[in-house]
């Protein structure tokens, strides 16, 4: 079977845009329940909490939400009897040497030429070995489940590559280790934008309070925020992402909340004004969140069982991890491995 990983940082709250384009597709991708037994494990979901150590950052912030996004992809659907789901940090001494293996493989020249770290340290007065090292311990999450296929956005493909690079060359050196994996983008969706700069992609981060729909947003504040997205001021219902982009985007969430063919709902609109579109994408959305929601309350009161899972989780993929690591140190040269 292919092995997938996927990762999701815990910093900033999970927007709809990111649900849409991942978690749910997540989902989609289990195996079916009578093959589980035979393929768990050969899709790994890791919450990435040590990757959000390497910018400034509040602990308390960070326990809280690795909590809320565990507790969501479990909410969302991700069945721990069908697939892989763990916190990295649960099982971050594993994650740790193999990153340190690789560290003596990765040239400081590759890890400078990172576009994340030249955009994130741009102007920064101290930046933290951390935020270099990054892609490295990316590298170490992906190789040490023998994955196949990373399904990344454009933004991740060159630590993917990185990560390509790696393992070719401890392979190279120290003789067959490490799977080489592959970056693999998403199926084609909808694009989510922000509802107030609809040429800007719905973002974590707080720049836009207002343009952007968290999962765990209540209702009425799911409703408010469609009404008062921006559009045009010429009230026609049509998609053209260049001329219209708040419509577009719009109809484009409406179809992807209702599973509806993007050319019905730009046709069950035409005619309609703004004010009805905005109304019908914010029910829409509310009903579409509103079964992970109600699941995400009965999780987050029960954190002893979320606490259980996520244990089950780790063991899982120490179980997974660990034969990988003591195969690359004994390739590597050291005693006892």
């Amino acid at each position: 079977m292919t092995r997938v990983f996927s990762g999701i940082k815990p910093t900033g709250e999970v927007q709809l845009g990111n649900y849409l384009a991942a978690v749910s597709r997540w989902v989609e991708g289990q195996p079916a329940a009578e093959s589980a037994a035979a393929e768990r494990g050969d899709q790994v979901f890791c919450v990435v909490d040590l990757h959000a150590m390497t910018v400034p950052y509040d602990p308390i912030e960070l326990r809280t939400r690795t909590r809320e996004v565990a507790t969501l992809l479990l909410a969302a659907g991700l069945d721990p009897q069908r697939c892989l789901v763990f916190v990295q940090s649960h099982v971050g001494g594993i994650h740790a040497e193999c990153t340190w293996l690789l560290n003596c493989v990765a040239g400081v020249g590759e890890l400078r030429r990172q576009t994340q770290f030249k955009e994130k340290s741009e102007g920064q007065e101290a930046v933290s070995v951390g935020l270099f090292d990054y892609p490295v311990l990316m590298a170490s999450d992906i190789l040490l489940y023998d994955s196949d296929e990373v399904p990344v956005g454009d933004d991740q493909r060159q630590h993917v590559e990185l990560a390509r690079d790696l393992a070719l060359r401890f392979n190279h050196r120290f003789g067959e280790t490490f799977v080489v994996p592959v970056a693999t983008l998403p199926p084609s969706g909808a694009r989510i934008m922000d509802l107030q700069q609809p040429t800007k992609k719905m973002s974590k981060s707080d720049e836009s309070p207002q343009g952007v729909v968290r999962v765990l947003d209540d209702p009425a504040a799911i409703v408010k925020k469609f009404k008062a997205a921006v559009t045009d001021s010429d009230n026609e219902i049509r998609h053209d992402r260049e001329t219209k982009p708040g419509v577009s985007n719009l109809l484009e969430i409406h179809a992807a909340a209702t599973a509806t063919p993007l050319d019905r709902v730009v046709a069950a609109f035409a005619g309609s004004g703004y004010g009805a579109l905005k109304m019908a994408v914010a029910d829409a959305v509310v009903e579409y969140l509103r079964p992970l929601q109600e699941r995400y309350a009965e999780l987050a009161a029960d954190p002893a069982e979320v606490d259980r899972i996520l244990a089950l989780g780790a063991a899982r993929a120490a179980e997974r991890s660990y034969p990988t690591l003591q195969r690359a140190k004994r390739h590597a040269g050291l005693l006892g491995s």
